[in-house]
């Protein structure tokens, strides 16, 4: 595709599903603390957890976007109720972190992003936590932007600016590609990105949206939208 030199890119859901990550992330997780730390299981089940969360979330507005906050918060509340020292939240943080990242990207993620990372400046875009590092595929992006580290989510015009500035390229030679119809597809169109929707699941598109420009089931299709 002419006049096109980088892609902005969202992880989770995009290049691999995220939810059965998660879940068995959240599995592993509380059977490790159920080995070491057994108290916290007397104490807590997946419905305390979740008000946890909650509270969490309503305490500190300006963070919902973090999920490692979040989720280090809860933890160490949980430690300490428990009658454990906090400071032991950090390992059941960084186990919990090992599993997060281990992904499955879909068929044809890996060599979609070796081709395009040779023609394209790549910049990962995400409101996740995905590690690109223990991943392994930090080396086909020219940079990421994280919204815990930046300070504000997609679909907030900011952060996309963001990206757009770090690229090194005007934003008309610039595609985003994303599976959210809101957080990516409306926040990179107000951002004056033309748009990819990620649709692997096949959804139906929001009728009060505004419509993506091109629309993908799979993500190796890239390879010939972008040739």
């Amino acid at each position: 595709m002419p006049n096109i030199e980088a892609i902005t890119m969202d992880l989770d859901d995009t290049l691999w599903d995220c939810h059965p990550v998660i879940t068995k992330a959240e599995e592993k997780l509380w059977d490790w603390l159920n080995t070491n730390y057994p108290e916290i299981i007397e104490c807590f089940d997946s419905d305390s957890v979740l008000k946890l969360r909650k509270k969490i979330t309503s305490e500190y507005p300006n963070k919902t976007h973090d999920y490692r906050f979040i989720r280090r918060s809860v933890l160490k509340i949980m430690f300490s109720v428990s009658g454990y020292d906090s400071k032991y939240a950090e390992d059941a943080f960084d186990f919990f972190d090992k599993h997060r990242n281990k992904v499955t990207p879909y068929e044809g993620a890996i060599e979609t992003l070796e081709i395009l990372s040779k023609k394209y400046r790549l910049i990962a875009l995400t409101n996740g936590n995905a590690n690109l590092e223990t991943i392994g595929i930090k080396h086909f992006f020219y940079d990421s932007v994280y919204a815990a580290d930046f300070g504000y989510p997609k679909p907030d015009i900011r952060i996309f600016n963001e990206a757009i500035r770090r690229s090194g390229k005007d934003k008309e030679k610039i595609f985003h590609v994303g599976d959210n119809p809101e957080t990516d597809i409306v926040g990179a169109s107000n951002a004056g990105i033309r748009t990819v929707w990620m649709n692997s699941t096949k959804k139906e598109w929001p009728s009060d949206l505004k419509n993506p420009d091109i629309i993908i089931s799979k993500i190796d299709e890239l390879c010939k939208i972008f040739d």
